[in-house]
């Protein structure tokens, strides 16, 4: 029996996806347009307010109301949120004990 070679691409036909979509730019670029609120979460845990006025491949700038604007890199965001709200904080409303319920 004769030795075969591995093809290199096992999946004939199949292209890898691509690395990037374009999707993280077109959003920047829609939050700036509309200067919408955000918030952006840190990786050291901070979350920073604002909207987007500039990005590049390498950083957003955030310009704020409150306080000086910042240049941050994008590798030290966690995530993005659109509002200028923590959305990691939600709190659930509490139930009113079923006496007080009733008592209204």
């Amino acid at each position: 029996m004769a030795y075969r070679t591995p093809s290199p691409n096992p999946h004939k036909g199949k292209t890898p996806p691509p690395e990037e979509t374009m999707e993280e730019a077109a959003y920047l670029k829609l939050l700036g347009e509309k200067q919408k609120p955000v918030s952006i979460k840190l990786r050291d845990g901070e979350v920073v307010r604002g909207w987007v006025e500039y990005y590049d491949r390498y950083m957003v700038r955030l310009t704020r109301d409150e306080g000086p604007n910042l240049f941050i890199f994008k590798s030290e965001i966690v995530y993005i949120s659109e509002g200028g709200k923590d959305t990691t904080k939600r709190t659930r409303a509490k139930a009113k004990p079923e006496s007080e319920a009733a008592a209204e």
